[in-house]
């Protein structure tokens, strides 16, 4: 049986109730002063419009008293579509390999195409993680490199590349990847990255650009295959961890999403690394990975208006 068949994707109340259940497992949260477990459930309260308002809490703490829903400081606060629909939604962008495009959620949920594309925003954000740890550490290999997405893509390294959009990402063998839009391939925009993300204690591997060739002063070792000479492997080394995240990256910009506008990329890598990150191979499955995808959209909000800008909080 799909999963897609559980009431709470299908039904409204029970929405309210999972996601709850996810959010405030410790204790219901008030959103508005973050006392704990000092709320109350209202039942058969109605908006304006007569609708019954589900899963409406309110705060009983004495300097707040707000009413307010597990929506409230989350990317999914003020959003018209219905939750059972959106956590549809998030489901289908954590189960898709390679993504699924607005226009496919607009027809599978049956809302609009402009809503349908600000809601994969929004749970694109949600699957943005920032603050982690520095990669490897203890001779963990990272590797690293750098590809071009745009029109052109297929030709990258060739020519034209100064049109394209420039992607630099970390790849920890056996673990997670990091994946950042950057303006330039100069080792003042490179290194920074780099030295901030990787532990000096970790094996690096790249290719011979000149832009890395400084990283042996600083990691335990770094070495390097030679792509203009057709090397791709040396024994242990090589960057095919990093291309084939690559290879998925590329299949789902190129075959599901087709067009990026350069000032959304960064959260298109966002989706990329997190559904990377948390991959069968590190034994989450699409249930788990769509559960991590809900424990991010709190704190974070995008407005239509300018949704490249975060309004963090509630």
């Amino acid at each position: 049986m799909s999963l897609l068949s559980r009431k709470y994707f299908q039904n409204e109340k029970a929405a309210f109730d999972h996601l709850e259940s996810i959010l405030w497992s410790d204790g219901v949260v008030c959103p508005h002063c973050g006392t704990v477990d000092q709320a109350g459930k209202l039942e058969g309260v109605k908006d304006k419009k007569g609708r019954v308002r589900l899963g409406l809490w309110k705060c009983y703490a004495k300097e707040c008293r707000k009413q307010f829903t597990c929506r409230v400081g989350t990317v999914f606060e003020s959003a018209h579509i219905p939750l059972h629909k959106m956590l549809q939604a998030v489901f289908l962008m954590s189960a898709s390999k390679k993504g699924i495009s607005a226009h496919q959620l607009h027809r599978t949920l049956e809302i609009t195409y402009k809503s349908a594309w600000f809601l994969a925003h929004r749970i694109r954000e949600a699957m943005r993680d920032g603050k982690l740890a520095p990669m490897g550490g203890q001779g963990g290999v990272v590797e690293i490199d750098e590809t071009y997405i745009g029109k052109q893509a297929g030709h990258e390294k060739v020519r034209g590349a100064h049109h394209k959009n420039i992607v630099l990402t970390l790849v920890e063998r056996g673990g997670s990847a990091r994946s950042f839009h950057i303006g330039s391939t100069s080792m003042a925009e490179v290194l920074p990255i780099v030295h901030t993300n990787v532990r000096r204690e970790s094996v690096v591997m790249t290719d011979e650009a000149s832009w890395y060739k400084t990283l042996g002063a600083r990691y335990l070792s770094h070495d390097a295959v030679n792509h203009g000479q057709y090397e791709w492997a040396r024994d242990e080394i090589s960057t095919n961890t990093v291309e084939g995240y690559y290879s998925i990256f590329k299949r789902g910009m190129k075959g599901v999403y087709q067009h990026c506008a350069e000032k959304h990329l960064h959260r298109y890598l966002a989706e990329f690394d997190f559904r990377y990150n948390a991959r069968v191979a590190l034994g989450v499955n699409d249930e788990a990975r769509t559960e991590r995808a809900l424990l991010g959209i709190v704190g974070k909000r995008l407005t239509y208006r300018n949704p490249n800008e975060i309004a963090v909080g509630g």
